[in-house]
């Protein structure tokens, strides 16, 4: 099972704890660690978190430090936990803007954990879909494929996911009702969950009501 999720309202959380902003994020990113190991623990095979979208940038240049900042502690200080809990480490999205030591961290991170054989984790940073779909046009005109080997799957292994299933579970936590640029080649037969809980109250337990709520579902793939 893939389940990707959308960790929005770390923002306002703070603001309704009476915090600064960034204290939502610093809150945020424990919780990673919460639902991972959860998901490790519970045998889910793929973890998809959607960290820094390419739209982020706009945000103030203090959070968007800070936000690095954060990237980089986690990159360090959850390098045991990823070793043992079998993790094996990715990242996707585009690399402009990201410092140079943070980009080393990622590498760290993905050659120490790449024999690893249980659940697979990737954060999204600087990533966004229509960027993602672009990138992967452009690959493939570079590539000169004949226009008739072009398909779902050539088109498939080109994107940066080329190495993923496809999720079959997204969950939004804050309840906004929208994919915000997010997977959008790749959700096309999930299954959505939107909570109103904001990411930093979002637990083991909220996870376990959205995976028994799939269960429950029917999914027809656009069949009867």
């Amino acid at each position: 099972m893939h389940i990707a999720i959308i960790m929005d309202g770390n923002g306002r959380w703070a603001i309704r704890q009476g915090l600064p902003r960034h204290e939502g994020h610093r809150v945020g990113a424990a919780r990673v660690r919460e639902i991972t190991e959860h998901c490790a623990k519970i045998g889910i095979e793929q973890l998809t978190l959607y960290c820094l979208s390419s739209e982020n940038w706009k945000r103030p240049q203090y959070e968007l430090q800070f936000l690095m900042e954060m990237l980089k502690h986690y990159l360090t200080e959850e390098q045991t936990t990823l070793l043992q809990n079998d993790i094996q480490f990715s990242v996707i999205g585009r690399r402009t803007g990201i410092p140079d030591d943070i980009i080393a961290k990622i590498q760290e991170c993905t050659e120490m954990t790449k024999s690893n054989h249980g659940l697979k984790l990737c954060l999204a940073v600087n990533y966004g879909s229509r960027a993602e779909i672009t990138d992967a046009v452009k690959a493939i005109v570079s590539e000169n494929i004949n226009e008739n080997e072009i398909n779902e799957i050539c088109i498939s292994q080109h994107l940066y996911t080329k190495n993923m299933t496809d999720p079959d579970l997204l969950i939004r936590t804050a309840g906004e009702l929208r994919l915000s640029n997010y997977l959008l080649w790749q959700l096309s037969y999930a299954e959505i969950w939107v909570t109103e809980t904001c990411w930093p109250d979002f637990n083991s337990k909220l996870l376990d009501k959205a995976i028994e709520d799939f269960k429950r579902r029917k999914r027809n793939f656009g069949g009867l």
